[in-house]
């Protein structure tokens, strides 16, 4: 797979994220840009199926507005046989239905809610954690082309270097050793490359498969930015927006509801109806209203229910507990660790200004005679293995910045209002 680094509007894109949007995007340069990201996050299975549940929870929420009961029609007829008398025709008709208790109807209310509630948080939960794939499968992407493009560098160097050798030798300058020993060192080097577009290829299929119909344009690998000491507005930011810390304490507000619901529950709805009956061929005719409720005996069902709904929020509040605590630990870590990868990513490219500097050096000297075959291999390996580890280090800083600032909502229209 040969990579492209074209100037058009996918490229020019990126490279005005920076400057040309809204100020909290500034602080993701080189992403990419929402008009192609946010189609390829909407569309991904995860999310969609996150949707669905959002329908759902509105749907079933719909439900819960509406009381449980029904109408229910009833009627009989009879033959009335009186002795010494003739036989009379008889029938009954009615309706009635069971009324849900106002409290069971606002517990109820107060649960479709929670419901909706959750089903967003878990959908914006969903579009965060594909946004934070995305990104970092989009950078061991660029990555892993700039370290095809590294080893093919990296092969030219030797193949100069072989060069080299093949000069000295025809001079009688080089042992016919050192002529194998470059030439052996070349096929390595072209296995190396080989391995390189083959790592390409398949981080290109992971990012591809993962996320059909983007687009297989390379662009330079961007550079984060160095994390400020004071990340309290990080924090406060990434906190206010977790979609992961908002479903669990829906989930906690959802069982407060269902313990409030099973409270309610223990004083049984009433039915009330309405019937009128012919008695004695319609000589008689009676209308009434009835009304009926059941009478639960103590420690019943019902008290079970409300003791078992009311210990379930009570986990459920120290569950949405142990989660904030959790998250507020990885947030730190997460800092901590953006932090060292940046200065890493620091130190590798001093390391491979240096290294290849080395190696110029004695590309020079031993083609004045100055150094051995040896000390010039070495140094080419040297300064391959460090610009290598050097786009890795940047891919890794690359993908912890990222990934804050996704947590903190500012890319890619995550952002809740």
């Amino acid at each position: 797979m040969k990579a492209r680094y074209l100037l058009n509007p996918f490229l020019a894109a990126i490279l005005m994220s920076g400057t040309a949007q809204a100020e909290p995007l500034f602080r993701a340069p080189g992403l990419l840009p929402t008009e192609i990201a946010r189609p390829l996050l909407e569309h991904d299975p995860s999310v969609s199926a996150a949707r669905a549940g959002l329908d759902r929870a509105n749907a079933e929420a719909r439900g819960l507005e509406v009381s449980p009961y029904e109408w229910t029609a009833q009627g009989y007829g009879q033959q009335r046989d009186v002795q010494n008398d003739r036989n009379y025709s008889e029938w009954s008709a009615g309706i009635e239905r069971t009324i849900r208790l106002p409290a069971k109807a606002a517990a109820d209310r107060a649960i479709g809610k929670t419901g909706i509630a959750a089903s967003e948080a878990a959908y914006g939960e969903a579009l965060h954690e594909a946004a934070r794939d995305l990104a970092a499968l989009w950078v061991d992407w660029l990555a892993a082309e700039r370290a095809r493009e590294l080893a093919a560098i990296s092969l030219r160097s030797f193949e100069e270097s072989l060069g080299a050798v093949e000069k000295r030798a025809r001079a009688g300058d080089a042992a016919r050793l050192d002529l194998g020993t470059a030439r052996a060192e070349l096929v390595e080097q072209r296995r190396q490359e080989n391995d390189a577009k083959t790592a390409a290829t398949v981080a290109w299929t992971r990012l591809s498969g993962r996320f059909p119909g983007i687009g297989q344009q390379a662009v330079p690998m961007p550079m984060p930015l160095p994390i400020d000491a004071d990340t309290s507005a990080w924090r406060e930011r990434i906190l206010s927006q977790s979609d992961e810390l908002k479903v669990a304490e829906f989930r906690a507000k959802s069982a407060d509801s269902l313990a409030a619901r099973a409270r309610a529950d223990r004083i049984p709805d009433p039915t009330i109806g309405a019937y009128t009956t012919s008695e004695t061929s319609g000589q008689q005719k009676i209308i009434g209203v009835s009304v009926s409720v059941p009478i639960p005996l103590p420690g019943g069902i019902r008290s079970q229910r409300s003791r078992s709904a009311a210990a379930g929020a009570e986990v459920a509040r120290y569950e949405a507990e142990a989660k904030r605590r959790e998250f507020e630990s990885g947030i730190a870590s997460e800092f901590a660790a953006a932090r060292g990868a940046f200065q890493s990513m620091q130190i590798a490219a001093e390391g491979t200004t240096a290294m290849q500097e080395n190696a110029g050096f004695i590309q020079r000297a031993y083609s004045l005679g100055e150094a051995g075959l040896l000390d010039l291999l070495v140094a080419r390996r040297q300064a391959a293995t460090a610009a290598n580890n050097a786009v890795q280090a940047q891919a890794t800083a690359l993908k912890a910045y990222y990934g804050l600032v996704i947590d903190a909502h500012w890319t890619w229209d995550l952002e809740h209002e």
